[in-house]
């Protein structure tokens, strides 16, 4: 899939690779000396719009107890807002509040209980069962999430699932790669850029009374997730249009 375009409203700002900054008001990252000397070695890694996390931590997420995710390494997300994936498909939409870099020795309990965990050794138990060896000086990245919307069970009575075009468009892209038609992805990916019907069909066809293109190939989408259970509506198995 080819990159979306983004605004400044939504993508965060490119700041030098030792700091990290927000677009629209967010609150600057408390980014120490350690972190700039660690990026001499380190290159940053990026999070796209997708992140994904285990079953019982996608879980902790939904029950409130999950309140950041903390990585090994220097990492910048590219986005606020977040599509987060837990057991084979999408369980939540979060928004990105303020990102920390520590070293592996200097995380305590607090960060710990933040994550999900009683106290700092289930934390660093956790790191290493998912990085292997992890040494006291190296830098950690701890994004801290405010949940924006419950994606595992989604409203029937809405036309859209209560989704935004865009959002259904990113998750279609994502799980239907070899259900859609070209022409149906070409949308979808407008869509991630535009997040309207109207101006997707205005930039792809010239002429906003092609709503009716869009609008199809957003319905297709649906379906189709629904049928293989990735979305799953409160109380019907079909979208009511």
């Amino acid at each position: 899939m080819t990159s979306p375009l983004h605004t400044g409203a939504e993508r965060l700002s490119n700041a030098a690779p030792h700091t990290v900054s927000w677009d629209s008001g967010l609150s600057s990252a408390n980014i120490g000396g350690v972190a700039v000397e660690a990026n001499k070695k380190k290159k940053t890694q990026f999070i796209g719009r997708h992140i994904m996390l285990k079953k019982e931590y996608g879980e902790k997420l939904l029950e409130g107890k999950k309140k950041t995710t903390i990585r090994i390494g220097i990492v910048r997300p590219k986005y606020k807002e977040l599509i987060v994936h837990s057991g084979g498909r999408p369980i939540a939409k979060v928004r990105v509040v303020d990102l920390k870099v520590k070293k592996v020795k200097e995380l305590d309990d607090n960060d710990a209980r933040l994550d999900g965990f009683n106290n700092r050794r289930e934390l660093l138990e956790a790191l290493r069962k998912a990085y292997g060896r992890i040494h006291p000086e190296e830098p950690v990245t701890i994004i801290y999430l405010d949940l924006v919307q419950r994606l595992d069970h989604l409203d029937s009575d809405d036309p859209y699932l209560g989704l935004s075009p865009g959002d259904i468009a990113r998750i279609a892209l994502r799980y239907l790669d070899k259900e859609l038609h070209e022409e149906d992805k070409r949308i979808l990916r407008d869509l991630t850029v535009t997040n309207s019907i109207r101006g997707t069909a205005y930039r792809l066809y010239g002429d906003p009374t092609h709503r009716a293109r869009i609008r199809k190939a957003l319905r297709k989408s649906l379906d189709l997730l629904i049928r293989k259970g990735v979305l799953r509506p409160d109380r019907s198995g079909k979208t009511r249009y």
